[in-house]
């Protein structure tokens, strides 16, 4: 799985929407459209920053695994 459906798939298990997640990282939600949809790569500490907000590892979140890994 890609990175950027992982990152739909849990801002919408997460009932939340582009804007919230937009606003969490400091962005628009124009960016983060283009984060989610491919377009554009996720810089690493946005990464970190959902990793810590969804509370699933980095390889998770990358799409590197298929199942979820909390964080200590």
């Amino acid at each position: 799985m890609y990175f950027y459906q992982r990152l739909k798939d849990l801002r919408e298990d997460s009932d939340k929407t582009q804007e919230e997640i937009a606003k969490l990282l400091n962005t628009t939600q124009q960016q983060y459209y283009k984060y989610e949809s491919g377009i554009r790569e996720l810089p690493m500490h946005h990464f970190i920053t959902l990793s810590r907000y969804y509370n699933v590892s980095l390889d998770y979140l990358a799409g590197l695994i298929d199942t979820p890994r909390k964080l200590n």
